[in-house]
């Protein structure tokens, strides 16, 4: 099984989450675990439909083939993750009043909901590459869902300390590196 591709893509996928946690943490406002959850669950039913879709891929063309355009895939999402400052995505995330429509610094269950799907953009385009693969759907559901639940729970909790991290400020850019590096790691394994 491929473990550090699944730890690795679940971390990655996540970074996102991280990034507007900690962006909600600097301006006080609260991420609920009801509401962190729904955010997971979205992420991981994104990701499972991605897999699933990745998957199909393999009954069609040659696993070798299927693999080689997974990882090519996970490359090219990696390097789109590193350009999407370029992408209106980006402003729901440096903007996080776009998503607390009522302006009570709680993100509410419905709220989470559009907040979930804005951040579940990682997990569809890289579920396809890791369905291509032949990477278990099942442990990278797990992964993402749990890794989604960490980071928004992390990120707001500490989020006036964080922002200022290398992570806060660069996390579009490490996940992207981390997606290349998985594109890459899978063309050789």
């Amino acid at each position: 099984m491929h473990w550090i591709t699944i730890i690795v893509i679940g971390i990655a996928a996540n970074l996102d989450n991280l990034g507007i946690s900690l962006a909600y943490g600097v301006k006080q406002t609260k991420i609920p675990i009801s509401s962190n959850i729904i955010i997971a669950l979205i992420s991981a039913i994104v990701t499972y439909i991605a897999v699933i879709a990745g998957g199909t891929i393999i009954e069609y063309i040659s696993p070798s083939t299927a693999s080689l355009l997974g990882s090519l895939l996970l490359c090219a999402i990696g390097l789109w993750t590193l350009l999407s400052n370029l992408f209106s995505k980006q402003e729901s995330l440096k903007n996080p009043d776009l998503i607390d429509k009522d302006k009570n610094h709680i993100i509410s269950s419905r709220e989470a909901i559009t907040l979930g799907f804005i951040l579940s953009a990682n997990c569809l385009a890289g579920g396809i590459g890791i369905g291509a693969n032949g990477i278990s759907a099942t442990w990278t559901v797990i992964s993402i869902g749990l890794f989604s639940i960490l980071t928004v729970g992390i990120g707001s909790h500490f989020g006036y300390m964080l922002t200022k991290t290398f992570i806060g400020k660069y996390s579009n850019y490490i996940s992207g590196f981390m997606l290349i590096l998985i594109g890459i790691y899978e063309i050789f394994a």
